[in-house]
Parts: C-alpha cells; sequence; structure tokens
C-alpha cells in the first residue's frame, strides 16, 4: 500500500476538497485524485462521493479514515525513529564570533531539546573562512555574511542593518545635527580589514571625499563594541551584535544627517547536495518557514 496514496486520502478527508489537499501537499488536484483512484483500485473500494467540487465520504471510506490515520501515524513514527538511529552524534556549526554570541544562543535551545544526544560544536571565523570550511565538509553549514561559491546552496535568512554607536556620554551626542564631516573628526574604531563591511563603510567617505580619522583597526566585531563602550572611539557596527548594550544603554545609534543606509545579508550555507541532512532540514523548516 502506497503512504502517498494514503496521505492524499487523509488530506481529503480532513480539508474536504482534493484542491485544498492539492495545495497543503503542494500537489496538483489531478496528482491528489490520480493517488485517490490510485488507492480506490488496490482497495477496490470506492473511498468517495463526487458532486461536482465536494467530496464525502462512502461508508466504507468513513470505515478506513482512522485505520488510514493510524498506518500514516505508525509510518511517521518509525521513520523519524529510524533517523534518530542513523542520526550523527554531532553538529558542527560555523560562523562568525558576533553571530555565536548574538544570535545562535535564541536557535539551539529547541534543536537540543529535539536532539538532546548530539553533541554541538561551534566553530567561529570570518565569513571567508567559514566558507572554505563549509566547502571542505569541516562543518555542517554555516551562518555568514554573503559569500558566493558554486559549490554552495546559500539561503538568505535576515538583512543585518550597520548604523554608527558611540557611548553614552560621547560629546556627539550633545549636538544637534551629526553629520559625516564631524564624524570624521573623531577617532574612528574599524573592524575586520578587507570584508564586505569594511568596503562599504570607506566606499561611504571616499565618495563624500571625507577621510576618516580611523585611530584603531581590529580583527573581529567584539573587540570594536567592546574599545566603543571604554570610550577609544566610535563604530559602524551591525546590529545584531549591540542589542544588549543598546537595551543597558551602553551604546547610543547615531541618526546621521543625510541617513546613510547600510546592509549587509547574513545566509545560511550548506554544500550542494547535502540538502538531505536532517540537520540542515530542521534549520530550514525552523527559520525559513
Amino acid at each position: 500500500m502506497n503512504i502517498d496514496n494514503i496521505e492524499a486520502f487523509i488530506y481529503v478527508c480532513q480539508l474536504g476538497s482534493f484542491n485544498k489537499a492539492a495545495e497543503a501537499l503542494f500537489l496538483t488536484q489531478p496528482s491528489v485524485s490520480a493517488r485517490i483512484q490510485s488507492l480506490e483500485r488496490e482497495m477496490n473500494i470506492k473511498l468517495f462521493f463526487r458532486q461536482g467540487n465536494k467530496v464525502s465520504l462512502t461508508d466504507k471510506g468513513e470505515y478506513f479514515f482512522p485505520h488510514a490515520q493510524k498506518i500514516l501515524q505508525s509510518y511517521q513514527e518509525a521513520k523519524y525513529r529510524l533517523q534518530q538511529e542513523l542520526l550523527p552524534n554531532e553538529l558542527k556549526i560555523g560562523c562568525a564570533l558576533s553571530i555565536a554570541n548574538n544570535v545562535l544562543p535564541s536557535m539551539l535551545p529547541d534543536f537540543k531539546a529535539e536532539f538532546n544526544n548530539v553533541r554541538m560544536k561551534i566553530i567561529t571565523g570570518h565569513s571567508k573562512d567559514v566558507l572554505q570550511k563549509v566547502i571542505n565538509q569541516e562543518v555542517d553549514f554555516g551562518i555568514i555574511r554573503r559569500e558566493t561559491h558554486p559549490e554552495i546552496e546559500s539561503i538568505h535568512l535576515y538583512d543585518d542593518p550597520i548604523s554608527l554607536f558611540v557611548s553614552n556620554d560621547h560629546v556627539l551626542l550633545k549636538q544637534e545635527t551629526k553629520t559625516l564631516e564631524q564624524v570624521a573628526k573623531w577617532p574612528l574604531i574599524f573592524f575586520d580589514y578587507g570584508s564586505m563591511d569594511w568596503l562599504y563603510i570607506h566606499r561611504i567617505f571616499s565618495t563624500n571625499s571625507i577621510s576618516p580619522n580611523i585611530s584603531l583597526e581590529v580583527d573581529n566585531m567584539e573587540t570594536a563594541k567592546n574599545l566603543v563602550i571604554q570610550g577609544m572611539g566610535i563604530s559602524f557596527l551591525p546590529e545584531h551584535c549591540v542589542k544588549k548594550e543598546l537595551q543597558k544603554e551602553q551604546l547610543v545609534r547615531v541618526e546621521l544627517t543625510p541617513p546613510i543606509r547600510m546592509n549587509i545579508s547574513i545566509d545560511f550555507i550548506y554544500v550542494k547536495g547535502s540538502s538531505q541532512s536532517v540537520f540542515i532540514n530542521y534549520f530550514k523548516e525552523r527559520l525559513f518557514s
């Protein structure tokens, strides 16, 4: 007995329509009809009365419905148990340090609740480094700033705005308007030399023929953020890495005149052909549904 035919039968029963069942199963209406007809032929019974767009169960269809539910439930439980037994015992995630600190903590508790026997390993690095680790299958998947590669499947996760942040007692906050020319006078902390963020910010200054006062360059956002809090300078930082500091009022966002809008795309990446991974499918369903 074909389990897909059983599933189609149950969906038609529950939704009362071949069209609605087709939509729920991401199939065409003729495909659902063909599955029901195949099931009826196999069992040699008529399951539905069809009256135009309306369908209703026959007596034999009514009798079969609860048994069909048990069959599908047993199949799904068995499939789940078998997948659990075949699961790798370790999940390796590659991402930037700021994502590990600020994004993963909200993602992983539900995963751990469902896969409690799976050990997790988080490997941090720059986006290009994480991309290479995904390609080399040193990690199962990565969460990085947008990088493209022919071996990689990439799904947009969210847009991460970049804004100018200063410490809560900075003199710049007292000025009524804050222009790029004024910003250029203050010590600027740059992070992640050569990254897309770095290039965006440099381009903003260069296109306005302004030379920024770069006092410090560091290799990660966390260091830049903490230096800003300590009053060592000001910095353009991604919003995701300063949420806690904004809530605690340790950092303040500065709106420039005219406004400057910058966004970095954060993507979920994995090697093409590995989309059947239980782990990858789990996160794809939760993150992008």
